[in-house]
């Protein structure tokens, strides 16, 4: 059957300028999805998120503790303790150097072949990398070859990441209705918290083996587990429809033969107000890295377990506070409440490193609890839906990947900062309670000086001439948008 007409508001005039876009549009070869797909689409997009932003940050959470516990001394010299943990922390931090090179291959292709088909790879890619660091070889077994099979596992698994966000928050933003956008996209950062916790689940019991056990087969079982989770995930997106707004971009204007090119030329300010703004990200790594360290050091002496368990609850708490932040997004707009968790997470995180230097349980936990669960969700829950928005469809997945996993980079190095500026005796929390305000400056910026968007037309997003539509007649059935009006669906 032939293609339905465009609706009207999806077409891009002459004098727009994404039409006037330095590469040369091509049509798609293989025929759109349909777009009728009622709410069952929107779910099951934010569904497909959810459980891939969880295996991805599972695999975060039981690589880095098999980084600190167990792979010095299977994967590198037993007998220079010291530089074979350095060398296995080192191993964590190929991922983030490979995530840049990954967003800029998977944005492009996420732009030219469509969402679904990336979010497809990158779940098989990363859950595939995730099971065969469980199978590896040790350093008895294979000598130095093992570590190099190590550090290949981890480049794959940050390709994968690169891509993993960028396409699922894409997807699911392009399914959302207009007028819920942000909590639809939510759910993608509510997987990252809830894979940090199943991690949890999975590794407590195993870090309770007796070292024998645990250095010979324990350490691999939740690596092997990752397999189920992947599993599900591929199942529920191979049913996945390529979003209303993607295809109807495809039908209409074709797809971008170059889409990094016609980023960087149409929106490269965008660009770097999302790496800008990803470095809110540090907030999440002092947090749960070098507050770990400071706590748990000989100048504080507090309870690891005690403190494990406050990042814990903290995790279940966001769990419930990111869709409501995103909620109140959807009604107040993206901008007031991105600003509120950037700023707030720097003034609570203050509070949070002083509670813990006055070595009081309580503060700790209270202020714990609202600086990560409540507070920077406030950022960490909206920015699928702030970033997305900034770009058109046709460059969307290319922007968010090329500029949270640049951002993204730059906050992992975070915590080697931090290291440096607490001093030799890593107590000054002070210095990097301020230092952590500091990287909370760039996102500010990025909040203050881009545009409100959450009243928008999802077709309309992105480019320069568009206006938000403010009525509450003709509530439509695709993406939130009544085909031919560009009405809101509020």
């Amino acid at each position: 059957m032939p293609s339905p007409a465009p609706p009207p508001d999806a077409q891009q005039p002459a004098d727009r300028p994404e039409a006037a876009a330095p590469d040369v549009p091509t049509k798609p070869q293989a025929q759109a999805a349909p777009q009728g797909e009622g709410q069952a689409q929107p779910r099951k997009a934010a569904l497909a998120a959810w459980i891939g932003s969880a295996l991805e940050y599972y695999d975060f959470f039981i690589y880095g503790s098999a980084a600190a516990l167990v792979f010095p001394k299977v994967f590198f010299d037993e007998s220079d303790p010291a530089n074979a943990t350095l060398l296995s922390m080192a191993t964590f931090g190929v991922a983030y150097a490979a995530r840049p090179v990954g967003a800029l291959f998977l944005g492009h292709f996420g732009d030219r072949i469509g969402r679904k088909k990336i979010m497809v790879f990158t779940l098989l890619l990363m859950g595939l990398s995730t099971f065969l660091i469980g199978c590896l070889p040790t350093r008895a077994q294979v000598g130095g070859l093992a570590p190099v099979l190590l550090v290949l596992c981890r480049v794959l698994g940050g390709i994968s990441a690169a891509g993993e966000q960028a396409s699922a928050s894409s997807m699911t933003l392009e399914h959302a209705p207009q007028h819920r956008r942000a909590y639809f996209t939510s759910f993608t950062l509510s997987g990252t918290q809830a894979g940090q916790l199943l991690a949890t689940l999975v590794f407590l019991p195993v870090s309770a083996l007796g070292d024998d056990a645990l250095l010979s087969w324990g350490w691999r079982v939740p690596f092997l587990l990752s397999v189920v989770v992947a599993v599900v995930g591929y199942v529920i997106r191979r049913t996945l429809d390529e979003p209303p707004a993607f295809t109807r971009q495809a039908e209409t204007s074709g797809v971008t033969r170059m889409p990094l090119v016609a980023l960087v030329r149409g929106h490269g300010v965008d660009v770097l107000r999302v790496v800008g703004g990803a470095l809110v990200a540090s907030v999440s790594t002092i947090f749960t890295v070098w507050s770990l360290a400071y706590a748990t050091g000989d100048s504080v002496g507090m309870s690891r377990t005690f403190m494990l368990w406050v990042a814990a609850l903290a995790n279940l708490v966001a769990l419930a506070a990111i869709p409501l932040w995103a909620r109140l997004s959807d009604r107040v707009g993206r901008r007031p409440v991105y600003l509120a968790g950037a700023i707030g997470s720097a003034v609570f995180m203050f509070l949070f490193l002083w509670a813990i230097s006055s070595r009081s349980y309580p503060l700790t936990a209270l202020l714990g609890i609202l600086v990560f669960g409540v507070v920077y969700s406030a950022a960490n829950g909206i920015w699928p839906s702030f970033y997305g928005e900034m770009f058109p469809t046709r460059v969307r997945l290319s922007g968010v990947a090329v500029g949270t996993q640049i951002g993204f980079a730059l906050a992992g190095f975070a915590v080697t900062f931090a290291a440096q500026i607490a001093g030799s005796g890593g107590d000054d929390w002070v210095a990097v309670a301020l230092f952590t305000a500091a990287l909370c400056v760039p996102p500010v910026l990025a909040g203050l000086t881009a545009r409100e968007t959450h009243d928008v037309p999802t077709d309309e997003l992105g480019l320069r001439t568009a206006a938000p539509v403010r009525t509450d007649a003709g509530r439509g059935s695709i993406g939130g948008v009544t085909a031919g009006s560009g009405s809101s669906d509020r």
